[in-house]
């Protein structure tokens, strides 16, 4: 049981980490084009 004293937090932060990482990629642009690539991949540049 004395181990849920160090899993708790540990998750926790694994959490917030894995929150803060996608609020960045939100405000970097990374979902501004979400069917651009699907379409590139369609187009023959021949």
């Amino acid at each position: 049981m004395e181990i849920m004293i160090f899993l708790i937090p540990v998750a926790v932060l694994m959490g917030l980490v894995g929150l803060v990482a996608f609020f960045w990629s939100l405000k970097s642009g990374q979902y501004e084009d979400l069917e651009g690539a699907a379409h590139r991949i369609l187009i023959d540049d021949d």
